[in-house]
């Protein structure tokens, strides 16, 4: 049985914000894939301060969880219970530091930060060009792109717990490896400090548009798309693994396997989070029956399953 959210009934548990929030609010428009069900409630808060007084007051058995611009998200078509944050304008801000530093908000878009670092002639963040992300979930998943990550460059980051502490991680606090974070799940990030070094503006923009160029004709990035659905198994590439498993073009419905790239789901027009998630479970199965090889989701998966699905 689909459990029935009710927003409204959770607003009034819920403390008064300078943000703002919304009951009920869909979400499917806020993903890349333009599929899936509401959240109970949305919270946007309008600065740090104003998350972290919402967290510390927030009934401690009200779910809380965090997303950015959905470029890497699936939500279910139930919906997803509690509160749902998205960080807006008040978390965008991006600035120079001394020494090719650069400090961004977690609502800023990583290629946002690249083409700031372009501008004042800072290298080490071009790989950014190529995430099609924010700050706060590069921070979350290790993001990397083009021979970076940013483990690479991160010298610290900034955080909100679900007390309403902050905190300030160092690069080690957090215990970074493939695709993956190590620092505590309940910690929303608020910014990040990166490390740059001295560069050259034209050669930053060559690079730059390189990476353009390549995601241009290698990815369907005009698509309803999560990006990369799947980590890369160690010594293997998921794309070749789908293409050898003879998935290439393979839909459920209007869910369908990239003919571009493999390792892409894109949504052609009407598919539900149902639909796109049991295309990437039939992807895993049939790669383990061929290869032997279990691939892993890279794409976050949220929310409670709609009514039939399976």
């Amino acid at each position: 049985m689909t459990l029935a959210l009710d927003g409204e009934a959770l607003l009034r548990r819920l403390p008064p914000v300078r943000g703002r929030l919304e009951a009920n609010a869909p979400l499917a428009e806020l993903t890349w894939f333009r599929a899936g069900g509401a959240a109970e409630v949305l919270f946007t808060p309008a600065d740090e301060a104003d998350l972290a007084a919402f967290l510390k007051a927030t009934p401690a058995d009200v779910p809380v969880m965090v997303i950015g611009v959905g470029s890497n998200l699936l939500v279910r078509d139930g919906g997803v219970p509690g509160v749902v944050i998205r960080l807006g304008r008040g978390f965008a801000e991006v600035s120079e530091e001394p020494g090719q530093r650069i400090r961004a908000g977690a609502a800023a878009l990583d290629v946002r930060v690249a083409r700031f670092a372009l501008e004042k002639s800072i290298d080490a963040l071009t790989f950014l060009r190529g995430i099609p992300g924010s700050i706060g979930g590069a921070l979350r998943m290790n993001a990397g792109a083009y021979g970076g990550e940013t483990k690479d460059i991160l010298i610290e980051a900034r955080a909100v717990d679900r007390s309403g502490n902050i905190h300030v991680l160092s690069n080690k606090d957090m215990n970074y490896s493939y695709r993956h974070c190590g620092a505590p799940e309940g910690l929303i990030f608020t910014e990040a400090l990166f490390q740059g070094r001295p560069g050259n503006a034209a050669e930053i923009a060559a690079a730059m548009d390189k990476i353009t160029e390549s995601r241009e004709a290698t990815q369907p990035i005009k698509s309803r798309t999560g990006g990369s659905t799947f980590k890369n198994p160690p010594g293997h590439k998921s794309w070749q693994l789908i293409d050898q498993a003879g998935l290439r073009g393979f839909a459920i419905g209007p869910a369908k396997v990239s003919e571009l790239h493999c390792n892409f789901l894109i949504n052609e027009g009407g598919a539900t989070a149902a639909q796109i998630e049991a295309l990437g479970e039939t992807i895993r199965t049939r790669v383990k029956a061929n290869s032997g090889i279990d691939l892993d989701w890279e794409i976050k998966r949220i929310g409670l399953a709609g009514a039939g699905a399976a």
